[in-house]
């Protein structure tokens, strides 16, 4: 045998354990199982059908490359082989051992001497850079048409939901619906484009049924109607704008605790901005009686002081969480100390470094937290192996 087929073979080996669980990952994808069950139409039909080929051709491959393998660790695993099995096992794992197709050659294509059948070959590893190639138009096709449906089907059930609202609203004021019955048209088309081809789907459609939703819920509203809405959603601005408030005076005292205990780049900062006088210049809209300037801006600034509300309190429970990892460690260290003065070991040689260093680690500033839990771990270890030594 050689060492460079030895070799191929153990990659192959390594290759085909990997590809079997992806295999598996991809066969149970929820979007390529939706894809299989779905009249698929336009670009993802075609996307699909180039995909569906490379999925026969990838278990194809798969079948080919572990019956090579197979050969291949037959005659890796002889005793003694002979010459022509040496060199078998050369061609099996490096030569054009996998045949791919066999096409019959018409008898009428056929010279007196010319074969009756072609043979198409190829290498263990060329097979495998194939297959590669194949999983990636597979996972590709599933993975953008999954994504289209994970992001677009719940915008699409939204809108639906804004339109009914809208709907029910103007039959109980007795409004017309002409912009409503074309944002229903517009949104039927795209629910069922992105049904069959989510691949193709223009988000621009969706936007444009957004606009006229907007448009039919503006035609609707009365001034009264859209003051009343409006006053509430002001008043749970301002209620945001306190918790906001609070999350940051609660994120920079946990900021500051850790500042200086711990390395800067494992405290997250504070992030900076005040939406209080964006709030105030739409309060100031409010006052003026500009009611329909204010909708739009204030669910723009709800929705950004949302994620600044959700950033400061995942930094004050980040920074908190330094602090309170640290103090775990010294708990843990002093109690294993206390365990190692019980069973007389508080000046052992090999326990007492170990000891000094968690220490040190510990009650250093800045506290590399990774350092210090190695150390502790380090001296845990090292407790209980010479605790079990002394008990044998």
């Amino acid at each position: 045998m050689t060492a460079q087929a030895e070799a191929e073979l153990l990659r192959l080996e390594t290759a085909v354990t990997a590809m079997s669980a992806n295999l598996v990952d991809l066969d149970d994808n929820p979007a390529r199982k939706e894809l299989d069950r779905s009249q698929l139409t336009g670009a993802t039909a075609a996307a699909w059908t180039d995909a569906t080929n490379a999925l026969t051709e990838l278990w194809d491959g798969y079948r080919l490359l572990t019956g090579v393998i197979a050969r291949g660790q037959e005659l890796r695993d002889l005793k003694r082989p002979s010459d022509a099995e040496r060199a078998q096992f050369r061609h099996e794992v490096l030569g054009a051992s996998i045949t791919l197709s066999v096409k019959v050659v018409p008898l009428a294509q056929r010279g007196l001497l010319g074969p009756g059948q072609v043979h198409t070959t190829c290498t263990p590893g060329q097979l495998l850079s194939a297959m590669e190639a194949a999983f990636a138009t597979a996972v590709g096709v599933a993975t953008r048409a999954g994504e289209a449906w994970d992001r677009l089907l719940p915008a699409a059930a939204e809108a639906a939901s804004a339109l009914e609202t809208v709907r029910r609203l103007t039959r109980e004021t007795g409004g017309s619906t002409a912009t409503i019955d074309e944002a229903d048209r517009r949104l039927g088309q795209f629910t069922a484009t992105l049904a069959g081809d989510p691949l193709g789907v223009q988000e621009r459609d969706l936007a444009a049924v957004r606009t006229l939703i907007q448009r039919a819920d503006a035609e609707r509203t009365s001034a009264g109607e859209l003051r009343e809405a409006l006053t509430q959603r002001l008043a749970d601005a301002h209620r945001l704008a306190a918790e906001v408030t609070a999350a940051a005076d609660e994120a920079r005292a946990a900021a500051e605790k850790a500042a200086d205990r711990f390395p800067a780049h494992e405290i997250v900062p504070v992030p900076p901005g005040d939406p209080r006088p964006d709030l105030a210049a739409i309060d100031a809209l409010a006052a003026a009686g500009h009611w329909p300037l204010i909708s739009a801006r204030l669910s723009d600034w709800t929705r950004s002081t949302r994620v600044r509300l959700t950033q400061l309190r995942e930094g004050a429970a980040h920074n908190g969480g330094l602090l309170a990892a640290r103090n775990e460690l010294r708990g843990r260290l002093d109690a294993y100390q206390a365990k190692a003065l019980r069973r007389g070991l508080a000046e052992n040689a090999e326990l007492s470094p170990l000891a000094a260093a968690a220490r040190e680690a510990l009650y250093v500033a800045p506290c590399d937290l990774g350092v210090a839990r190695r150390a502790v771990s380090a001296y845990q270890d090292a407790l209980t192996a010479t605790i079990a030594r002394n008990g044998r």
